[in-house]
This record gives structure tokens, C-alpha cells and sequence, in this order.
């Protein structure tokens, strides 16, 4: 079978090519599957440039987001079987509860082997059943991006109809984070540099965009519009280039769920921001099973869709990724098989 391989973390994104590996054979409780579309996410760039906080170990199979058809199970798998369609999730061993000590140990496209392959053998722990209305390449959108937003804004912060979640750009979390919001009759403001693609929020339920190029002080305008009370939850993905105007933004009580660092991953934060809004601060990392499949359970339950900027051809990953560098894309970059 084929696989891309990055021969080492920081090569660059030409150091990608399509090699030939042996064909993976499934053992105790692992599946294997005919991968049939990944989608990417800003993780998988900052790997092969060089900028992700962890090491990445040689000759990896990038990728963390993927789905396709098991088609051959180990011994001992109940979960699924042969001709299940399912998405791999992020995490293969943490099918629910608080994350372990060795969590990032069995991270897909970063310590062990990702979804850009034409087969790859999973965890039975490590996969979902899709909503049944998803399309393979809307199943592929998922296990990053969908899960962040719904494991910082349903199962941590536990958002309920009528509250408020501010919105940071209109990359994949930020977009899934909108819909989930709009199923949910959550108020959602978006952030964005451009009027275009805040256009394109408010069409998607959106109920404020604020361009942060004309509105440099965004959180003054979120606070407004929101009656002066602040809202009720950020999903920061700017680090710490945003961190203090998301303070700002909440109300006395509020909470920050902080998912990324595409600003920068340096800056100075005073604690004492902190106590005086009364905030609830605390790191996401993306979300376990339990998470994926109640997440799902409410896509099928609305009929939502993942928003789907651009398919590419997966033997054409380096030019997706060189998309995504460009940052135009609105929702979700496809590599189908």
C-alpha cells in the first residue's frame, strides 16, 4: 500500500512523499481500514515546518483526521465490524473520563503513525461509527477540529441555550464551534479579518462578526453587543497574541477554553486578570470518544454538515498543505482517496 511519509519534523513541506509500505495486519481489539478521506488542520502544518512544541519522531504518517471502511477486524474487537464506515479519533486510548498521564503517547500523525495512508489499523478505542447523513469526506472533517469545539463548549464549559461563546477567526474549530453553537440556540460572535468570510459566518447562524483589522479593540465591540455583560465563553485560538482582550471580552465568572496559538506562542500574561474577571481558564486537548460520539449523536440529531472549503486529490497533500499556508480557506481543507 501507499503512504506519505515525512522523513523529519521541520524538513519542510516538499520533504513529503508517497512511499510504498507493507500492507498492516490488525491484532488484538485493532481494526483495519481503507482510509477514503483525511482532512487537515493547522497541527499538521506547524509538523512539517517545524513549529509544533513536541517532537516529531522520523518517517512519520502525518495526519490526524481521517475515515473510511473497517475492513477486517482483530480478535476481541465488539465495536465495529467489517463494513462499518467510522472516523479515527485524535487520541487511540482515551475512550472517556479524564486523560491519562500518557495521553499524548497515542496522538494519530504525531507520536504514532497518522491517516494519510491508503490503509491504517486503529484502536478499537480509537474509532466512531459516523452520523449516517455524513459523506465519508464530511465523516474525514471531524476527529480534531469538531471534537475541540465540542469538548470545550458541552463538556467542559456545559453551554446552554441562550448563552454566549465568542469565536476566534473562521478556521475549523472556530466554524464547527458556530455551527454547534447555531444547533444548540447558543449566541455565537465570530472574529475575523475579513467582512467576506464574517459574511459567510452570519449565514451560518452567526448573530455579530467583528473585523479585528477595523476593530482593534473586538472585545469592546463583543462586550456591547452583548449588553455590556461580557459573554459567557471564548474559545481562544489565538494564544497569547489574544488572551488579555478574551479576558476582557467575558463577563465576571465567565471561562476561556484555549485550544491554539496560531498569533504566536509568546507574550506576557498578568494572573491578576484572571482573578478579577473570576475566570475559568483551562487548556483543551481535543477530546476523548465519549466526546466524538455525542457529538455525533447531535450532528445526526440537527443534520448538520462539516463546511467544506476545497477537496484535493490525497496524492496532492503538498499543495493542500501549501493552501492552507495561504490562510484563505473558510471550514475544512479534503484529501479524498
Amino acid at each position: 500500500m501507499r503512504a506519505y511519509q515525512l522523513p523529519k519534523g521541520g524538513a519542510g513541506i516538499d520533504a513529503l512523499h508517497v512511499f510504498d509500505r507493507p500492507m498492516p495486519k490488525p491484532q488484538y481489539r485493532q481494526v483495519l481500514v481503507k482510509v477514503a478521506a483525511c482532512s487537515l488542520n493547522f497541527r499538521d502544518h506547524m509538523m512539517v515546518c517545524g513549529s509544533y512544541p513536541m517532537a516529531v519522531r522520523e518517517n512519520l504518517v502525518p495526519l490526524s483526521d481521517g475515515a473510511g471502511e473497517v475492513v477486517e477486524i482483530g480478535p476481541g474487537v465488539l465495536r465495529v465490524k467489517a463494513g462499518d464506515k467510522v472516523a479515527g479519533c485524535f487520541f487511540q486510548r482515551w475512550p472517556g473520563g479524564e486523560p491519562g498521564p500518557h495521553l499524548q503517547a497515542f496522538a494519530l500523525g504525531g507520536s504514532i503513525d497518522g491517516m494519510l495512508a491508503e490503509y491504517v489499523v486503529l484502536e478499537e478505542d480509537g474509532v466512531v461509527k459516523l452520523p449516517a447523513h455524513l459523506s465519508l469526506e464530511e465523516g474525514a472533517a471531524l476527529p480534531c477540529a469538531a471534537v475541540t469545539a465540542w469538548h470545550a463548549m458541552f463538556h467542559h464549559a456545559k453551554l446552554i441555550a441562550g448563552q454566549t461563546v465568542l469565536l476566534q477567526g473562521t478556521g475549523g474549530v472556530s466554524i464547527f464551534g458556530l455551527q454547534l453553537a447555531h444547533a444548540m440556540g447558543i449566541t455565537a460572535i465570530v472574529t475575523s479579518s475579513s467582512d467576506e468570510k464574517l459574511a459567510r459566518a452570519k449565514a451560518l447562524g452567526a448573530a455579530c462578526g467583528i473585523n479585528y483589522k477595523t476593530t482593534p479593540e473586538w472585545e469592546k465591540a463583543a462586550v456591547t453587543f452583548n449588553g455590556g455583560r461580557g459573554v459567557d465563553h471564548v474559545i481562544e485560538v489565538g494564544g497569547p497574541d489574544s488572551f488579555l482582550q478574551s479576558l476582557q471580552a467575558i463577563r465576571i465568572g465567565g471561562q476561556i477554553n484555549m485550544v491554539g496559538y496560531i498569533g504566536s506562542k509568546e507574550g506576557a500574561i498578568n494572573p491578576l486578570e484572571i482573578l478579577y474577571r473570576r475566570a475559568t481558564v483551562r487548556g483543551i486537548p481535543v477530546g476523548s470518544r465519549e466526546s466524538f460520539e455525542a457529538m455525533n449523536r447531535a450532528i445526526e440529531t440537527n443534520k448538520m454538515r462539516p463546511v467544506i472549503d476545497k477537496v484535493f486529490p490525497w496524492t496532492d497533500a503538498v499543495a493542500a498543505i501549501r493552501y492552507m499556508q495561504k490562510g484563505k480557506h473558510f471550514g475544512k481543507i479534503i484529501l479524498k482517496f
